[in-house]
């Protein structure tokens, strides 16, 4: 189902005013798309590239046509990683929001 334009107003109202909330929207992005869930990941990513910075600046930052950009992360696109690395270290230059990786917790069963 396409997303109301209402609710991309409301996403973008708020990314506008809440830090946390575009800290949140850019981890979640990154969680789903390293969790293998690049479908997902991508869409998120699109909704905070269009709630934050727009694909015009986007495209201006990493040299790409904002059309190409767009294209990446449609439900068809394929980005490469250099890529995708290369909007995600843009996204954190051009936002703000700056993210580290670090290994998740886990118990390991030593029987």
């Amino acid at each position: 189902m396409p997303l109301t334009r209402s609710f991309k107003d409301t996403i973008k109202a708020r990314a506008a005013t809440d830090s946390a909330f575009r800290s949140a929207l850019l981890t979640e992005a990154i969680d789903l798309l390293l969790s293998g869930d690049v479908g997902t990941g991508k869409a998120v990513l699109r909704d905070y590239i269009n709630a934050t910075v727009g694909f015009e600046d986007l495209a201006e930052e990493v040299g790409t046509p904002s059309k190409s950009l767009m294209r990446m992360f449609s439900a068809k696109g394929n980005p490469r990683a250099d890529n995708l690395f290369s909007v995600i270290s843009s996204l954190q230059q051009l936002t703000g929001v700056h993210l580290a990786v670090r290994p998740a917790s886990r118990q390991v069963n030593h029987s």
